[in-house]
């Protein structure tokens, strides 16, 4: 009897780590951070084509990620995509002569928006909270530069 009990002990630790182990594994590929979140502000950027971005695609200035993309709409007076950036405070505020571009990890990799830090000058404002990125680069997408260099190669032919 005493055996018995010992067995269901150890099988509902185990039973309990499991649970726990998928609990974990659930968080990260959820990629949800601490519960608190951290402080941070918002962006917006326009672009002319955002290709493959998404929501949670994550924001990064020279490799490092210093923030989410939060939401994505179209703007129906100019029907352009306009971008809303969530920049953790920790990272401190870029100059407003910063720009935003849509890059791809790799050949084929996942999009992400990448910002260069412009230069601060006694002039140059910081962006705060709610303010607008101008200069912006748009997504490359690949099935348009096939065909341009596909169009190219077909008007050669001619020579």
């Amino acid at each position: 009897m005493q055996q018995i009990k010992k067995l269901e002990l150890w099988v509902g630790g185990f039973v309990l780590a499991g649970f726990a182990a998928l609990l974990v594994l659930v968080f990260k590929v959820a990629d949800v951070q601490s519960i608190g979140g951290n402080e941070s502000y918002t962006l917006k950027a326009h672009f002319d084509n955002i290709g493959g971005l998404k929501v949670r695609s994550p924001i990064k200035v020279g490799g490092v990620t210093v923030g989410k993309i939060t939401d994505i709409t179209l703007d129906t007076e100019h029907y352009i995509p306009v971008v809303t950036l969530a920049i953790e405070k920790k990272y401190g505020y870029f100059p407003e002569t910063s720009s935003a571009a849509i890059l791809t990890s790799g050949l084929l990799g996942e999009q992400y928006l990448g910002i260069e830090p412009g230069f601060i000058d006694e002039d140059i404002e910081m962006l705060a909270d709610g303010d607008l990125i101008e200069d912006t680069k748009s997504a490359l997408v690949l099935e348009d530069m096939i065909g341009q260099v596909l169009y190219s190669i077909g008007g050669d032919s001619n020579k």
